[in-house]
């Protein structure tokens, strides 16, 4: 009995092979890229949580420590973090 191979012999198998690696591969990393993309946008929703009633208005701690982030950071001067640190316990 004779087999025809088609003219691919073994690296037609090779190929399929590395065909058969690379599909599961791309199924293996779309599951995992869903599943970080839905356990991400779960912690964006708790994060964005409703301000408790002392967490709301112009003197809240939460405002101030913003503040303080933000000078931390550098993103505003030691003057605009002051005028800024005053308004805000003014209206407390």
């Amino acid at each position: 009995m004779m087999w025809y191979d088609g003219g691919w012999g073994w690296g037609g198998w090779f190929i399929i092979a590395m065909f058969m690696v690379l599909f599961w591969a791309l199924v293996i990393a779309g599951i995992v890229a869903l599943v970080r993309y839905l356990s991400g946008a779960h912690h964006d929703r708790q994060s964005a949580r409703p301000l408790s009633s002392d967490e709301q208005g112009w003197g809240s701690t939460r405002a101030e420590d913003l503040l303080a982030e933000r000078f931390a950071r550098g993103e505003i001067e030691e003057a605009e973090y002051k005028r800024r640190l005053a308004l805000l316990r003014e209206h407390r």
